[in-house]
């Protein structure tokens, strides 16, 4: 049977992407079955082997099987999926006797694409919460050592304490100074902080900034329904993040995407084992999550790669070397694309060798000599069988891409982001009423009520006499002071918390008014007028 007539007229199968072929000397029809397109996949091989075309079939495919698909444009060559391809184009002779050897009828198609961009130049602006983030991964982002990530911890659980939303980057600075200014009180409450560590953090975020990175965090934040959108047709939509500014900044675009897959793990329900995943999500350039990742990371991914495949999510790692995978990880990606590995180096010839193990062995070949010896667009495919089974190890062409190859023209490109569903739902920053914002109200709320409780009244003599704070006046008679209270032993979290912040905000805005303010500020917050 040959590929045509087993996948249809446009390659497509309902139940199996063709991925390749051959002719003499290769095996028949290479198919992943979408049914197990949730048990996660690797694209690996050295640079210009043919990676990117691999990604861009796949994504291909399970677009028309109606699953939508987000992957990472790092060089910009895959925006063309928004756009056929060209039977001018130079490629297309070369694609057309492919077609003939495989046995593919190589129907030209678009596909429906969205747009994304962190920075909010090329597509949807894409921002979450700082709370969302968490402190594991703004602490992986920041690059902070271990007593630093400690402190990070301390300021997320002290404004969940005091009901104080972190949604941009001005809540967590304010939030941290308040943390330096009294780090004796906190200290007392949450554990040990410096304000060293504070000021180590604070530096961090202000490099964060000047990498642009502040424009991730803010309102709307992104729901992921929108990277789940199947078109009325049935073709799944194509999330596409612009990424070739982003990967400048390497250790954002890791943190980014790790945090999506997190957000996914923790949002969707159980399916089981479904017919078909529900999204898949291609992860390029994926040596970047792993390298330098502390334990607690590396504990974290594994988590999610093991468990997201029950919410019908499937997860595809696009790197040169598969050693650039942990072994935990790896051992999870059933479906393989290997394409071509390069040993210049003793160290290459070694994680050559460690690749061909990873494949079921094929008595037609040594893998080890066809992973060196494929050409471009050709790969040594395992994919899983009936059962779960990995399938034999084959030497494979991989299809030619139905899109267009290559960065999609200026005005395809803004066709389709003008065609997007979602045009205007993230375009305007919302700033809503947040941590920053709600303490800075409750400090000029308390610095007038002080200013007027200060104010000097005329008596009924003409002299000007001081008002007493709370409004009474007084003659200038000597006044005992009152006897101090009896300390008590033990004080709420929310009265030394809460007093320490009012007592921040009164040195902030001058002693003078320091009494008034932090009472002032303590029955705001805590409602003890």
């Amino acid at each position: 049977m040959t590929a045509q007539n087993e996948t249809g007229a446009a390659g497509m199968a309902q139940d199996r992407i063709f991925v390749g072929g051959g002719g003499e000397g290769y095996h028949a029809a290479q198919d992943l079955l979408l049914k197990y397109g949730n048990r996660h996949g690797l694209i690996a091989g050295a640079t210009g082997t043919g990676k990117t075309v691999t990604l861009q079939v796949l994504a291909e495919g399970f677009a028309a099987a109606g699953v939508p698909v987000f992957l990472a444009d790092i060089k910009g060559d895959l925006s063309g999926i928004c756009q056929a391809g060209d039977p001018a184009a130079k490629t297309h002779s070369a694609f057309a006797a492919r077609a003939k050897t495989i046995g593919l009828d190589l129907a030209y198609r678009a596909f429906p694409v969205l747009f994304w961009d962190l920075f909010g130049e090329r597509g949807h602006p894409v921002r979450t919460t700082v709370a969302e983030m968490g402190p594991l991964l703004l602490s992986r982002l920041l690059e902070l050592t271990e007593v630093q990530e400690g402190v990070m911890n301390v300021a997320f659980r002290l404004a969940d304490d005091e009901k104080l939303a972190l949604l941009d980057l001005k809540d967590l600075r304010a939030l941290l100074t308040f943390i330096a200014e009294n780090s004796e009180t906190v200290s007392t409450t949450y554990g040990l902080v410096s304000s060293q560590s504070v000021g180590a953090i604070q530096r961090r975020l202000l490099m964060l900034e000047n990498e642009g990175a502040e424009t991730l965090f803010g309102e709307p934040a992104l729901e992921l329904a929108d990277l789940m959108r199947v078109d009325p047709d049935g073709t799944g939509r194509i999330s596409i993040l612009v990424a070739d500014k982003l990967i400048n900044s390497t250790r954002l675009y890791a943190t980014f995407l790790l945090w999506l897959l997190s957000e996914l793990f923790e949002a969707l329900p159980e399916v089981g084992d479904p017919d078909k995943p529900r999204l898949v999500f291609f992860f390029d350039e994926a040596h970047l999550l792993f390298n330098d990742a502390p334990k607690a990371l590396i504990s974290r991914i594994e988590q999610v790669a093991r468990l997201i495949r029950s919410k019908g999510v499937g997860v595809y790692f696009i790197t040169q070397n598969p050693a650039d995978v942990p072994d935990t990880v790896l051992g999870q990606l059933g479906n393989r694309v290997q394409h071509a590995l390069r040993t210049f180096t003793a160290k290459d010839q070694t994680d050559l060798a460690r690749a061909a193990r990873t494949y079921r062995a094929n008595p037609r070949f040594p893998i080890e000599e066809a992973i060196r010896e494929v050409g471009t667009g050709e790969a040594v495919t395992s994919l899983l069988e009936a059962k779960g089974v990995p399938g034999m190890a084959e030497r494979t062409l991989i299809r030619p891409p139905f899109s267009r190859l290559g960065p999609a023209e200026e005005a395809a490109r803004a066709a389709a982001f003008a065609a997007s569903p979602l045009a205007g739902k993230y375009d305007q920053e919302i700033d809503r009423e947040s941590a920053f914002e709600i303490l800075r109200a409750r400090a000029d709320k308390a610095a007038a009520e002080a200013q007027r409780a200060e104010e000097p009244v005329e008596s009924e003599t003409g002299f000007s006499r001081g008002k007493r704070y709370g409004g009474e006046n007084s003659s200038r008679r000597y006044e005992a002071p009152a006897p101090a209270p009896k300390k008590k032993s033990s004080a709420s979290r929310s009265d030394s918390v809460g007093e320490a912040f009012a007592k921040s905000f009164a040195r902030q805005l001058g002693s003078k008014s320091g009494q008034a303010i932090v009472r002032g500020v303590l029955g705001t917050i805590f409602g003890k007028r």
